[in-house]
């Protein structure tokens, strides 16, 4: 059984999404302060990210935040985190935000919440960090993404056992607990071998 100590949230920096979304984003900062779990995210004060952090502070958790200083500049971080570092790139944003996390969850989002999960994907499956990666699959909001992977498994191009390491549950809670018992692969097996 795995513990965490921190879990790196991506999620939407848009304000222009349905309440729903908002509400995930809540429940998903409210759950991990309740089991004492710090939140890593992106530090901004806006869309998903803030409610996010809004509501993981609100609930008496701890949340870390990682900026790229050209987003600092347009005033767009968030200003009450237990600790917000600056980076230089978003390259070391996502590299800093690994680091400091036992594990990766994606709540709905755009074009940045995908390639952030793809590569904590990717990472596993290379065997640069054996740290699970999760999406919260709230309202259906995944399943184009899911079946797109399934066909990628169908036509050979993702193998059975690296898309069993994309987990994924409707509800927050859920995708924790199957999160702490996963078994990854012990080593990376990306390319067929006869």
């Amino acid at each position: 059984m795995r513990t965490f100590r921190r879990v790196c949230v991506y999620c939407a920096a848009s304000n222009d999404v349905h309440e729903r979304w908002r509400e995930v984003a809540r429940a998903t900062g409210r759950a991990l302060a309740g089991q004492g779990i710090a939140v890593v995210y992106g530090g901004g004060r806006v869309g998903l990210m803030g409610e996010l952090a809004d509501a993981a502070l609100a609930a008496g958790g701890q949340v870390l935040g990682v900026i790229p200083d050209r987003l600092r500049a347009l005033e767009l971080e968030h200003q009450g985190l237990s600790e917000l570092f600056i980076v230089d790139s978003m390259h070391a944003r996502k590299m800093m935000m690994a680091q400091l996390s036992d594990a990766f969850i994606a709540l709905p989002g755009g074009f940045g919440t995908l390639e952030e999960l793809f590569e904590a994907i990717t990472w596993t499956q290379l065997g640069y960090h054996d740290k699970p990666v999760g999406l919260v699959d709230a309202h259906g909001f995944y399943q184009p993404i899911l079946q797109f992977v399934d066909q990628a498994v169908e036509l050979g191009f993702i193998q059975d056992h690296h898309r069993n390491m994309l987990l994924h549950a409707t509800e927050i809670g859920d995708l924790i607990e199957t999160m702490k018992t996963i078994e990854l692969p012990n080593r990376p097996r990306w390319v067929n071998r006869p």
